[in-house]
């Protein structure tokens, strides 16, 4: 075999359609587009998920989850990454400093993941239950951090209203 001499299949390879070329081509007067309406004329279409009017199907299925804006402002370090701090008091902008979290993290977390060998002290950065286990049992701290204040909508007071 030859790379001149390559060719497809035997029946691979089809005539394109050529419509609208008179009644003997089987295609010809309405050239396969049946007769009148949108879809018989040049340019009538409509756009994806048009149902005719009918309420399109994305519209009549309910809207469920949401994806949280913070979510990418948070980061977890893996506990068996502490070390490479390379300090013994561990917060945010360590953690920036050695790079194991990104520039614009606002939040971060430690989860159990490998070994704790050293004693840190961390503070400013939330803990799982075993991460902050890990970490006291090589005699280091982990400090709590304060619990988040409930939002709560503050309406502009009102003036009462006055009979008249």
């Amino acid at each position: 075999m030859e790379l001149n001499t390559i060719k497809p299949a035997t029946g691979a390879r089809k005539n394109r359609k050529r419509v609208g070329r008179g009644a003997a081509s089987g295609q010809g007067k309405t050239a396969g587009r049946g007769h009148k309406g949108q879809r018989a004329r040049a340019g009538g279409y409509h756009k994806v998920g048009f149902e005719g009017g009918q309420m399109p199907l994305q519209r009549r299925l309910p809207k469920r989850g949401f994806l949280a804006v913070t979510i990418t402002k948070a980061a977890e370090v893996r506990s068996g990454d502490l070390a490479k701090v390379g300090a013994e008091s561990i917060d945010l902008d360590a953690l920036k400093k050695a790079g194991l979290v990104s520039g614009d993290t606002q939040r971060a977390k430690i989860i159990l993941a490998g070994k704790v060998e050293k004693a840190f002290k961390v503070s400013g950065i939330g803990a799982s239950k075993g991460a902050k286990a890990a970490i006291e049992g090589a005699g280091g701290t982990v400090a709590e951090l304060p619990a988040p204040a409930e939002k709560v909508a503050k309406l502009p007071k009102q003036p009462a209203k006055q009979a008249s």
